[in-house]
């Protein structure tokens, strides 16, 4: 039958009225949302329920599905240990999706369990669903740090195990939206939060998943959302469908959005295949890009190591790259989250150009952070070159802008550097911190502070 529905539902803990004590009614249309969602899952009588869930077992590189037959868990952490909830996996399901997921090389299994019990992320949807209907197994998946791309895919490839499985299946998207929507709430208030819970409840409304893929990093991290990459795998797991989508409910009464969402599949939609589409979109953008001799330049060098293992500067370049020499950053970037990125403060080499080349290089393979990049992943890459005027010292902060200069923080041989104009970089405390943490500098210790200016090619 493969997926027959598919809800966003939020997990605050207060919505339970063994938690909450009197706070649900003041969130009472989120409530009645959740009890509708419940009798519209009972209606389905789904065999098996697929639940995403920020809160589960998560990985930087990996996404993790429960393994085993059964699991439980209650509210003991917020205050009402006596409200429990048990769950029977779907572990044939579970494991179907793992083979798939290795064959199509998406890093995901049953791998590192390291909490067995249901998370609030699960247990919360599921009290509203269990009450009304109980009959069915659960497969619980996590979350993970990889790109919005991987979460879309890993989507679609529950979608196909649900319909080779032959069974009813019903996907639940657990996720809250913004945490910074009240100055008086406990996250505080940024406008990004606003921004983004009015965009993204439109987007539920009108069953426009192609705008979950295109958020910008730094709004989503200013928003302080949870849910979005598991609207994400949802969306994936609809992929190619018409869908009857509806609202059912937003409230922010306590400085965080909680939504509740319906989709509905219909017949086969090629206009909703939506990764086709976006990652078509990047790549054409991408292309027009490489007009820039400088960010032309670091593709080049990042194409011929990638392929062919290869470092070279090509000859017929403009004298401005191959006769003035600079300090240089290369950062790579894979549907907006960073990839690689390394640099050099002052010139090390002849010229520019070798700079750039040498640079390159070193972010695609040789940034400890990150595995190198492969063939596959070249036409996705968003590369921009920084070139950067000589660092000078500094007085005094106030000789510092954080959008215009970048720093250098010394300390002794610890040394810390950060490019100025960076997502979630938003005032020189900050940046001042973000270097020292970078060095390994202490509070208590000495340092100097140098800035420097950047012309940045993208």
């Amino acid at each position: 039958m493969g997926i027959i529905g598919a809800f966003i539902m939020p997990h605050p803990p207060l919505i339970l009225p063994e938690v909450g004590r009197g706070e649900q009614n003041k969130i009472k249309a989120t409530v009645e949302a959740c009890e509708k969602v419940a009798e519209t899952v009972a209606e389905l009588k789904p065999e098996t329920i697929v639940l995403t869930s920020p809160h589960s077992v998560m990985y930087a590189d990996y996404f993790h599905v429960s393994p085993g037959d059964s699991a439980s868990g209650d509210m003991g952490g917020f205050g009402a240990p006596g409200l429990s909830l048990g769950v029977g996996y779907d572990s044939g399901f579970a494991r179907g999706l793992e083979a798939r997921a290795r064959k199509a090389g998406i890093p995901a299994g049953t791998m590192g369990e390291r909490q067995a019990a249901l998370d609030h992320g699960t247990f919360i949807p599921l009290y509203f669903v269990n009450k009304v209907y109980p009959s069915y197994k659960l497969v619980r998946i996590g979350l993970s740090g990889l790109s919005v791309s991987e979460h879309y895919r890993l989507g679609t490839l529950i979608a196909k195990q649900a319909e080779e499985s032959g069974k009813k299946t019903v996907l639940l998207a657990s996720g809250d939206l913004s945490h910074k929507l009240s100055y008086d709430g406990p996250y505080g208030f940024a406008p990004e939060g606003v921004e983004f819970d009015n965009s993204i409840t439109r987007a539920f409304e009108d069953g426009d998943f192609m705008r979950f893929l295109t958020y910008p990093p730094g709004l989503t991290e200013k928003a302080a959302e949870c849910g979005l990459r598991s609207f994400i795998i949802m969306a994936g797991a609809l992929d190619g469908r018409e869908v009857a989508s509806k609202l059912l409910s937003y409230e922010n009464t306590f400085g965080v959005g909680y939504a509740v969402a319906s989709f509905i599949p219909g017949k086969d939609d090629e206009s909703r295949q939506f990764l086709r589409i976006f990652e078509e979109s990047e790549k054409s953008r991408l292309k027009q890009k490489q007009t820039n001799e400088y960010v032309r330049l670091a593709y080049r060098a990042i194409n011929n190591y990638v392929k062919h293992n290869k470092a070279e500067v090509p000859s017929g370049l403009p004298e401005e790259l191959t006769k003035r020499r600079a300090g240089v950053f290369v950062s790579i970037k894979k549907h907006g989250n960073l990839r690689g990125c390394i640099g050099t403060i002052e010139p090390v080499r002849e010229s520019i150009a070798e700079e750039i080349v040498r640079n390159a290089v070193s972010a695609c393979a040789h940034d400890p952070r990150f595995s190198p990049v492969t063939p596959d992943e070249l036409d996705m890459l968003d590369v921009s070159v920084d070139v950067l005027t000589a660092p000078v010292p500094v007085k005094s902060v106030s000789e510092l802008d954080v959008r215009k200069y970048g720093i250098i923080v010394e300390s002794g041989y610890k040394r810390g550097v950060l490019l100025p104009d960076l997502d979630g970089i938003d005032d020189v405390a900050q940046q001042m911190e973000v270097a020292k943490r970078k060095a390994g500098i202490s509070d208590a210790e000495d340092f100097r502070i140098l800035r420097f200016e950047v012309v940045r090619h993208e």
